[in-house]
C-alpha cells in the first residue's frame, strides 16, 4: 500500500501566474519579487534555502510549471497559469 504524505503549508501561498509552459527556478524567485537579483536567486537556491512542493530544491534551472509551490523565507508562492 502506498501513502502519500502532502506538505503543509502555514501560509496560504500566493497565486503567481506565469504566461509561458514553465519558469526556472531561479528567474521565479526574481519574477516574485523574494530576491532583488538573480545572482541572489542563484545562491539562495544553491545554498539549499528554496523548496519546491516541500522538498528542498537546489537546481536552480528546475522547471516550475502550474501547481507547484515554491518555499524561501517564511513565504509561498503558487505558480499558475495566466488565463489572458
Amino acid at each position: 500500500m502506498k501513502v502519500s504524505v502532502k506538505p503543509k503549508y502555514t501560509i496560504e501561498p500566493e497565486n503567481i501566474p506565469i504566461r509561458t509552459e514553465f519558469i526556472k527556478l531561479d528567474s521565479f524567485l526574481k519574477f516574485c519579487n523574494a530576491v532583488e537579483t538573480g545572482a541572489m536567486g542563484k545562491q539562495v537556491v544553491q545554498g539549499g534555502e528554496v523548496k519546491v512542493n516541500g522538498f528542498v530544491c537546489t537546481m536552480r534551472g528546475k522547471k516550475l510549471r502550474p501547481g507547484d509551490i515554491v518555499s524561501f523565507a517564511g513565504q509561498n508562492w503558487r505558480v499558475t497559469a495566466d488565463e489572458a
